[in-house]
C-alpha cells in the first residue's frame, strides 16, 4: 500500500526565506514511515523497476554495501553520493515540463512547482550531509562523472516516457527509505556509537524546524520522511497522465 504524502508545508524560517515550500513534521509522522513496495503492473514499470534493481545492485557492489560493516564514515559516503543522484531527476522533469508548457502554449497544471520542491529538499538533503562530512577529490571526480552521464540518460528517458521516468523515482525513493531505515536500526542498536548523541547540525535544525537538541537520528528521520514523501508523489505522478492536474499543489 501507499504512504500518502505527510507533513505541513511550511515556508521556511527568515534566514532562509528564499527556500521553496517543503515540510514539516510530526514525530507521530516521522515514526510512521514504512518499507512498501508497488508491484509493477506493465512493462514500463518492470523496466523501471529493472533499472533500479541493476543500479542498487551495481553500486552496492563497488561500496561493499551488505558485506562490509558500515560505521558512521562509511553511511556518510553513501548517503552524500545517493543524494547528488537523487537531485536530479525534479530538476530534469521540472525543466523539461517548463519547456513543454512554453512550447505548447499552455499552462502545465502545477507539476512544475512540486517538481522544483523535490530537487530542492534532495539538495537540503546533500548540504545537510555535508555538514558532517566533506569528501576528497576521488569522491568529487565520481559525482561529476556520474552526473553527466545520469542527467544525459534521464534527459532523453523523459522525454520519451515521463511516466516510466516517475516510476522509476517511485521505485528509487522505496530503495532510499530502506537505505534510511537500515542507517537507523543500526543507530538504534548501538553499531553507530559516534552519532549516539551527536547533535544534528544547524542547517538541519532550521530546515526541517527540528528542536534544538535534535540528534543525528532526528536527522535521519526527517530525510526518510522526505524520501517517502517522494516515493508516494512520484508513483503518483506515474499513474496520472501527464496533463492532469497535480493532486499536491495545494
Amino acid at each position: 500500500g501507499q504512504v500518502e504524502e505527510v507533513g505541513a508545508k511550511l515556508p521556511a524560517r527568515k534566514v532562509e526565506s528564499y527556500m521553496l515550500m517543503h515540510p514539516v513534521y510530526t514525530q507521530e509522522e516521522v515514526e510512521s514511515v514504512t518499507i512498501t513496495h508497488r508491484p509493477p503492473e506493465d512493462v514500463y514499470d518492470r523496466v523501471a523497476l529493472g533499472v533500479v534493481k541493476t543500479l542498487r545492485g551495481t553500486f552496492d557492489v563497488m561500496t561493499g554495501y551488505g558485506f562490509l560493516e558500515f560505521n558512521e564514515r562509511r553511511w556518510l559516503t553513501r548517503f552524500l553520493f545517493l543524494e547528488t543522484v537523487a537531485g536530479v531527476p525534479g530538476m530534469v522533469g521540472a525543466m523539461l515540463r517548463h519547456l513543454r508548457s512554453l512550447r505548447l502554449l499552455r499552462r502545465d497544471h502545477g507539476w512544475i512547482h512540486t517538481l522544483l520542491e523535490e530537487a530542492e529538499n534532495e539538495r537540503m538533503h546533500l548540504l545537510t550531509f555535508l555538514k558532517l562530512k566533506q569528501p576528497g577529490m576521488f569522491f568529487r571526480g565520481a559525482v561529476a562523472g556520474t552526473q553527466v552521464v545520469f542527467s544525459s540518460l534521464f534527459f532523453a528517458s523523459y522525454m520519451v516516457s515521463p511516466t516510466t521516468c516517475h516510476r522509476f523515482v517511485g521505485y528509487l525513493e522505496e530503495e532510499a527509505v530502506r537505505t534510511y531505515t537500515k542507517a537507523i536500526k543500526q543507530l538504534d542498536a548501538g553499531k553507530l556509537p559516534v552519532w549516539e548523541e551527536q547533535r544534528a547540525p544547524q542547517i538541519a535544525l532550521d530546515y526541517w524546524r527540528l528542536p534544538e537538541d535534535a540528534k543525528i537520528r532526528d536527522l535521519l528521520m526527517a530525510v526518510r520522511c522526505d524520501e517517502a514523501n517522494h516515493r508516494y508523489v512520484n508513483h503518483t505522478f506515474s499513474s496520472l497522465h501527464r496533463d492532469a492536474a497535480n493532486p499536491f499543489d495545494k
